[in-house]
């Protein structure tokens, strides 16, 4: 987990992601402790079937694959930071959906 991340739940700010995310990354619970401690603390935003049509229509826009992208684009709001290993896609998202989050590459 990033550290910007970790200090954002250490100081009592909000977290937020999507249970998308969680699948991207839980592999093996045993062995993820700390992220399992960490998603106690973190806020798991509801995908609907909006949301789907919605970051279909945004994939199609931007020309871009990733689903997972898609929902957390369709989810930052301006002045949030998303922490992410493929920042060119989602920077990409994010700024077409008019909101002015802030990719930061993890």
């Amino acid at each position: 987990m990033h550290s910007d991340v970790q200090d954002a739940l250490r100081i009592g700010n909000p977290v937020r992601t999507n249970a998308n995310v969680i699948a991207q990354v839980w592999r093996n619970g045993a062995r993820q402790a700390r992220l399992a401690k960490a998603l106690r603390r973190v806020t798991i935003e509801p995908i609907t079937r909006e949301d789907g049509y919605r970051a279909g229509e945004l994939m199609g826009a931007t020309r871009t694959k990733d689903v997972v992208d898609a929902t957390v684009a369709l989810q930052a709001r301006s002045g949030d930071r998303v922490y992410t290993s493929d920042p060119g896609d989602l920077q990409k998202l994010c700024a077409a959906t008019g909101f002015k989050a802030k990719v930061i590459r993890c």
